[in-house]
């Protein structure tokens, strides 16, 4: 190999460990079998949650895990690897992936990273079935508003008690 392709691939390891390094989750798929069709609405989907799907080499993927600190990860590198990152929302690649799986059985998750840590495919499904950021901060809202309205009506069956009397 000319130093030009050895000096190339290590610049694309570095990119890739940098991806893996910045990313609060990581999830790998094999997507071999998906129809023209339905990558392009799977890459919609999770373009529109803002995470970054790519088709990446194995041997490229292996070198950056190691140089990203994720050595376990190398295992899940077999076979067409291709890999969602998100740099924001943990859940939105392991949700979308997950729920488009369940409807194209040529879409297979092997596994990932979840802030740093290796993941099994079962620890990504698990993730998938949380309610998305949006969703924990609307039952976080509901949980803080309950004991203020709860004061609210008390006081207002105070008064409706104190002005019938």
């Amino acid at each position: 190999m000319s130093e030009a392709i050895i000096a190339k691939k290590a610049e694309q390891v570095e990119l890739v460990a940098e991806k893996m390094k910045a990313a609060a989750s990581i999830v790998v798929v094999d997507s071999r079998g998906l129809t023209v069709e339905q990558d392009t609405v799977l890459r919609r989907n999770l373009r529109e949650s803002g995470v970054e799907f790519k088709v990446i080499k194995n041997s490229i993927l292996t070198r950056a895990a190691e140089k990203a600190g994720l050595d376990e990860m190398k295992d899940i590198f077999v076979g067409p690897s291709a890999v969602a990152f998100s740099n924001e929302d943990v859940i939105a690649p392991a949700k979308i992936l997950s729920e488009f799986a369940a409807d194209a059985e040529a879409l297979e998750i092997k596994g990932g990273a979840i802030e740093g840590a290796v993941s099994t495919k079962e620890e990504i499904d698990a993730l998938a079935k949380l309610p998305n950021r949006e969703g924990m901060l609307s039952m976080l809202l509901s949980v803080l508003q309950a004991p203020v309205r709860n004061v609210a009506y008390a006081v207002k069956a105070v008064a409706e008690a104190k002005e019938e009397a």
